[in-house]
């Protein structure tokens, strides 16, 4: 995973919206909808990586065999 900091430009006044910000938060988002993630695994990460990676392929599978219209 390669991870790019973007900085904001010098001429922006207020707020802006940062490339690859929308990206992220509806990735963040659809991971919340996933029941084992709303419980703490902080105790063990070795679990908690093992339940994002199910949630990750889970969305994954479904973006794959959803139809096209």
């Amino acid at each position: 995973m390669t991870v790019e900091i973007v900085k904001r430009s010098d001429r922006a006044v207020g707020f802006e919206v940062l490339p690859g910000r929308r990206i992220v938060e509806r990735t963040i988002g659809r991971l919340e909808r996933c029941r084992r993630l709303a419980k703490d695994w902080a105790c063990r990460t070795r679990k908690a990586r093992v339940f994002l990676r199910l949630a990750s392929v889970r969305i994954m599978l479904g973006k794959l065999c959803q139809e096209s219209t």
